[in-house]
């Protein structure tokens, strides 16, 4: 036995030759063409499902830029801390006010508000400890009831 493959029906050993085709539509005035095989119209499903799920995406997204801010945050904290050491410890006279400025020198605006620094000797070591607050969503806006601790120590200079 031969096997042949055959388009229109696909299945293979049994050739099935298509329809005559004169080229007329063979449909009612203002029917849609069918394609084989569908029972009803999924038109517009894709919309549908994508504006169901299009608060969860952005939910997903406002959790994720939260998270993003949280790690800044640490960042930030840390790099303060260690600025605010490096400034105390060689500062010739005025060494706390030097650590203070240290630390929020660079921190952003939004930042500088709800910062905390302390510092002091302690061990051989000029110790800085800069505690921020995580903002929500838009820096400025509000802050979180989190606070970010930031610790470094730079050692002292005669």
């Amino acid at each position: 036995m031969t096997t042949t493959g055959t388009v229109r029906s696909g299945i293979r050993g049994r050739a099935t030759a298509a329809p005559p085709d004169d080229g007329r539509d063979r449909r009612p005035p203002g029917e849609r063409p069918r394609r084989p095989g569908r029972v009803r119209d999924d038109r517009g499903q894709v919309a549908i499902e994508f504006l169901g799920m299009t608060p969860f995406i952005i939910l997903i997204m406002l959790v994720l830029w939260e998270c993003a801010l949280i790690g800044y945050t640490f960042s930030l904290a840390g790099n303060a801390a260690d600025v605010a050491a490096r400034k105390g410890s060689g500062a010739e006279s005025g060494a706390g006010a030097a650590c203070e400025a240290g630390a929020v020198e660079h921190l952003p605006q939004a930042w500088r508000g709800g910062a905390q620094v302390s510092c002091g000797p302690g061990g051989g070591l000029y110790e800085a400890r800069v505690t921020l607050k995580v903002p929500v969503l838009a820096p400025g806006l509000f802050d979180l009831d989190i606070r970010i601790d930031g610790e470094a120590g730079s050692a002292l200079e005669d």
